[in-house]
């Protein structure tokens, strides 16, 4: 009998437990089951080996053949943080974090409480502003080799007022023109953003500003910033990951150059990775990147939760 009365209490009990490790609905947890197998596979896998070879003196070598990789503790570490290269360029990182997020932030809420204001072709100019968001990079980038070559259509408009050396090729100019390209193309995107969160801001809060005498600065400051103050928290999280992730736009554009000056961290991967065959150093560096971009993630959202 006191058998079978343990028995039926731990049953209700062992429900419980797999209730709670599959959560309130089981369903969701078998259909979200693909996504979270996609993200190990094709994220968690390769980042943990990435953690992996930047601890071992790794290389490639042909299908087959075992070759020694042995523990290196800190030294890819070490011969990452004495190299010029890679301070230069986190340096220019630096730069692209300071001028695009603050460029996106402002430039984002202000055409999206422009365009909220729109009353006719509204649709037009929100796929105005998204086609450069969905345009291919090689072709947008082309556009701007066009645009800012020596022989383009800006210098041709400046004429003696253009850059000596050109835009492409002058090391003080070429990271806040790519930084500017990046605001360009990506500003739809964060627009949309903008916009859902205005469209929710009640239009009484603006109705009791207007009745209490304030202006319209005085409404922006004190209703629109506070009312779209998560979505900024979100284009600032947002703008510094794509940040850490600038690969495609130095590549095509300028090939890190000239001299390093648009180099950054994850075209310097690229190069050592895969052109000088030193995947170990390349892991190296994209360790330090993902911790300083989680840093930089954690502090800015430390100030926005404090400031809202």
């Amino acid at each position: 009998m006191t058998a079978l009365i343990s028995r039926r209490d731990g049953s209700p009990r062992r429900r419980r437990r797999l209730q709670r490790w599959l959560g309130e609905n089981p369903l969701g947890m078998l259909l979200s089951a693909p996504y979270v197998a996609f993200v190990v596979v094709v994220f968690l896998v390769p980042f943990g080996f990435g953690i992996w070879m930047s601890f071992h003196d790794f290389f490639f070598t042909a299908p087959g053949v075992q070759v020694p990789q042995p523990f290196v503790g800190f030294d890819n570490f070490a011969q990452v943080l004495a190299d010029p290269q890679v301070h230069q360029a986190f340096l220019n990182l630096l730069v692209f974090l300071v001028i695009n997020v603050p460029l996106t932030v402002v430039l984002g809420l202000l055409l999206s409480s422009g365009l909220n204001a729109v009353v006719h072709w509204k649709g037009f100019f929100r796929v105005a502003y998204y086609i450069p968001y969905v345009t291919a990079s090689v072709a947008t980038i082309a556009v701007w080799i066009f645009l800012f070559n020596g022989n383009g259509v800006v210098n041709t408009l400046l004429g003696e007022l253009a850059p000596d050396p050109t835009w492409l090729a002058n090391p003080a100019i070429i990271m806040p023109l790519i930084a500017v390209y990046v605001t360009w193309k990506n500003l739809g995107f964060y627009i949309l953003l903008y916009l859902a969160a205005l469209q929710n801001v009640p239009q009484e809060q603006y109705e009791a500003a207007q009745l209490d005498g304030a202006g319209r600065w005085q409404r922006f400051r004190s209703v629109t910033l506070p009312g779209v103050a998560p979505v900024t928290s979100l284009v600032i999280l947002l703008s510094i990951i794509t940040t850490g992730q600038i690969f495609t736009e130095p590549y095509l554009l300028t090939g890190g150059g000239p001299n390093g000056a648009s180099l950054t961290p994850a075209l310097l991967m690229y190069q050592k990775g895969i052109q000088q065959g030193q995947p170990d150093i390349a892991a190296a560096i994209g360790m330090i990147l993902v911790l300083l971009v989680m840093i930089v993630s954690l502090a800015s959202r430390r100030l926005t939760e404090r400031k809202n």
